[in-house]
């Protein structure tokens, strides 16, 4: 049996190691789990340094809502307290703002980059950068409560932390282009029909269902999910010759590592 190793890689961020599986979650419940540029830097740093031997990882959420998106107070000209300055960049011009959204959008752009499969527990509110954190994971399993929703051009704005690409992958360019359009609220059915989420539970259930997510992935030849994982998501742009060829080099790879270990796969 393994030992919980707990960490504190940000003040609003936890994180549980139990043997191959990292539980994330977001633990600022009085803020609905609002996000600042330190959150953002702190979970990059994490999945840049993910121990190869970690197969999945759960990203969660304590308290109502997932995450009620950035922290307001970065868009007042104040700005929040120790954070990045956006208004503040924004008044020094286009280039030095977009180098500091870059770097924003590395603590979700890495969740599809590592080689473990990653799961999101999302429940209740998951707004513009919640939704986002959301969409950068593999898989999401849902609360029956679930309300995800893009409000960013509400505000004058554009979602901007790597979430457009997989919305449009899961859902197709016409109704991602409605839903942050809109700024409208995606409940818990309509996620999973159109395909936002693998499934729907009872909150009371989420981080179970999670969880048998997790060991279900688990449970699969660590060597295969390795070469699936980049394999399915490079179908998504290849040519079918491109995709036929990722797949007879994958194959080549693990078949010839299974003779090699004689006939084990790890």
């Amino acid at each position: 049996m393994t030992s919980t190793e707990t960490s504190r890689p940000h003040p609003h961020l936890r994180a549980e190691r139990d043997g191959s599986l990292l539980t994330l979650t977001l633990d600022n419940p009085d803020r609905r789990n609002s996000q600042t540029p330190s959150l953002w830097r702190a979970l990059a740093a994490v999945g840049e340094s993910l121990d190869p031997a970690v197969r999945v990882v759960i990203v969660r959420a304590e308290g109502a809502s997932f995450s009620a998106g950035l922290d307001r107070a970065m868009l007042t000209p104040q700005g929040a307290p120790g954070e990045v300055n956006v208004l503040g960049l924004a008044a020094r011009g286009e280039e030095p703002l977009a180098e500091a959204i870059e770097g924003f959008q590395r603590g979700f752009a890495i969740w599809s980059q590592v080689p473990a499969v990653t799961i999101a527990a999302v429940q209740g509110h998951a707004i513009g950068a919640g939704f986002q954190l959301a969409l950068a994971c593999d898989l999401r399993v849902v609360a029956d409560d679930v309300q995800l929703a893009m409000r960013e051009t509400s505000l004058g704005l554009v979602p901007d932390l790597a979430g457009t690409s997989p919305l449009v992958r899961l859902v197709g360019y016409a109704r991602a282009l409605e839903i942050c359009a809109t700024g409208r609220f995606v409940y818990a059915e309509e996620a999973v029909r159109a395909g936002l989420a693998s499934i729907a539970v009872p909150g009371d259930e989420l981080d179970a269902a999670a969880r048998d997510l997790a060991e279900a992935l688990l449970g699969a030849p660590e060597a295969a999910l390795r070469e699936l994982k980049p394999l399915l998501q490079s179908a998504v742009h290849a040519t079918p010759g491109e995709q036929q060829r990722s797949e007879r080099e994958a194959q080549a790879r693990l078949l010839t590592a299974m003779v090699r270990g004689g006939g084990k796969q790890a």
